[in-house]
């Protein structure tokens, strides 16, 4: 292990902890989404972690994920770091023996092999027969999505504590600076005076059809948007739900079926889809394309056995008004964050079209 993950180790308390019970930390978990949640889990299950790094005037773009997979049956377990080159949508895939991955106790930090990732750094450290990724970054002045309520600890709110769904969404910042370099098979990407953004994922699968974008490259500073809208089964049934931020002026702007927001998809086609949400206070106009698209690998029962298209340069247009029909925010952006999987008629039959 390489001095800078021991360093790394020694403050933030990791514990190798495949699947050991940590007395309190179920409480803890609970309270933090970002958090690993999956210690107790040994089959079914996957968890994983989005950071997003967009370089100051856009000429390198990197997508870094890095979680688990356990498969349904418990045959499966791995830990792997899956990357995608935004400009030219290239993957690559890196898998690691389960017992490689570790945890912290005590706040997000995780490591796979030699690699380092937490709330505001990241170490790399890959080397393999065709492949070397090294690297460090470090994320500052994040802005993180704050909440009083015991019983509405992230993103998805009061769904959170929702049993039997087959996926749960977190946002870890909403957007932060970021400083660093990494060498990716003799390729530089500078991220100094660069943005970042991070969240995750954790459960058994991923939804059959969803829709996600996110960016936080537009033109006024340290604004940040996300939506995700999915087919949700549960206990037999399933509906559309969506959640999502706005991030303007250092105001934070939640929307989600739990807000009792309203959601009209005006099209979804296999690049393009258009979008309008009201709420008690604002209407979002949201229309997003996706370019150039990468393969990643998606958990079906804990399983990375899906194949799905993102873009990490895809347009997105954003305009926001209040009730009284007053300008709050119109910006449009290259430098966004699109999936769109599944069949889109399974969200637009489920949501009222407009």
């Amino acid at each position: 292990m390489s001095d800078s993950i021991k360093a790394q180790d020694k403050q933030s308390g990791i514990n190798f902890s495949k699947h050991k019970w940590l007395p309190g930390y179920g409480l803890k978990k609970m309270a933090h989404p970002e958090m690993f949640q999956g210690n107790r889990k040994t089959k079914n299950y996957f968890e994983g972690w989005y950071f997003k790094m967009v370089s100051a005037g856009d000429s390198s773009i990197l997508s870094v994920i890095p979680g688990i997979s356990l498969s349904h049956d418990g045959r499966e377990q791995h830990a792997f770091i899956q990357i995608i080159d935004g400009k030219t949508a290239k993957t690559s895939y890196y898998s690691y023996p389960i017992e490689q991955f570790a945890f912290s106790k005590k706040e997000f930090a995780i490591t796979i092999g030699q690699n380092y990732f937490s709330a505001d750094k990241i170490i790399l450290n890959i080397h393999t027969d065709s492949s070397t990724v090294v690297g460090d970054i470090q994320m500052t002045k994040q802005v993180k999505l704050c909440s009083r309520k015991i019983l509405n600890p992230g993103i998805m709110g009061w769904y959170k504590f929702v049993p039997f769904m087959e996926c749960y969404h977190g946002v870890v910042n909403l957007t932060c600076q970021l400083s660093g370099t990494i060498v990716k098979d003799g390729s530089e990407y500078h991220f100094k005076n660069g943005v970042g953004y991070v969240e995750k994922d954790w459960g058994s699968s991923m939804p059959s059809a969803w829709i996600w974008m996110q960016s936080n490259s537009f033109r006024k500073e340290n604004s940040s948007f996300m939506l995700s809208i999915a087919n949700i089964p549960w206990i037999g049934k399933s509906f559309t739900g969506f959640l999502g931020f706005f991030l303007h002026d250092s105001v934070v702007y939640r929307f989600a079926t739990y807000t009792h927001a309203k959601l009209t998809i005006e099209k979804s086609g296999n690049d393009t889809t258009k979008i309008i949400i009201n709420d008690r206070k604002h209407i979002y106009n949201i229309v997003a394309s996706r370019k150039n698209a990468g393969l990643l690998k998606a958990p079906v029962k804990g399983a990375m056995d899906r194949r799905i298209p993102e873009s990490v340069d895809a347009s997105l247009i954003l305009s926001v008004t209040d009730k009284k029909g007053n300008l709050i925010f119109c910006d449009s952006t290259s430098i966004a964050g699109l999936e769109l999987v599944g069949d889109q008629k399974i969200l637009t039959g489920t949501i009222k079209k407009k």
